[in-house]
């Protein structure tokens, strides 16, 4: 699944809110049941399990590598889209900037 970015490239896949957390409970999961053979035995059964709760650490890693990668791009372009504007339209950036300033002002003032 991916989807295209601000800058126009569609090859960094989108990882989504939920298979973060779907793979963040599985590295739980297999931690949990790591801790499990560990108390109660070792040998074989025990490097299994470490086996696989190393495979969806590395494989959680790994995803949070690409989302960070594709915010850092995404938010690379998104600046210099912004920088582009400002430069076109210093007043109307001035303006916009001034009325968010306010606004942000009476809201606080209200507290």
């Amino acid at each position: 699944m991916s989807t295209q970015n601000v800058s126009g490239e569609s090859d960094v896949p989108d990882v989504t809110k939920e298979q973060l957390i779907a793979d963040f409970k599985t590295v739980v999961s297999d931690a949990e049941a790591l801790i499990k053979a560990t108390a109660n035995q070792g040998g074989e059964a025990l490097a299994s399990v470490r086996a696989k709760a190393e495979a969806s650490l590395a494989k959680a890693k790994a995803q949070m590598a690409d989302a960070e990668a594709a915010l850092l791009v995404r938010a690379k372009a998104a600046a210099k889209a912004t920088d582009a504007y400002v430069h076109e339209n210093p007043w109307k950036a001035i303006g916009i900037s001034a009325s968010i300033a306010l606004l942000v002002g009476f809201i606080m003032g209200r507290r």
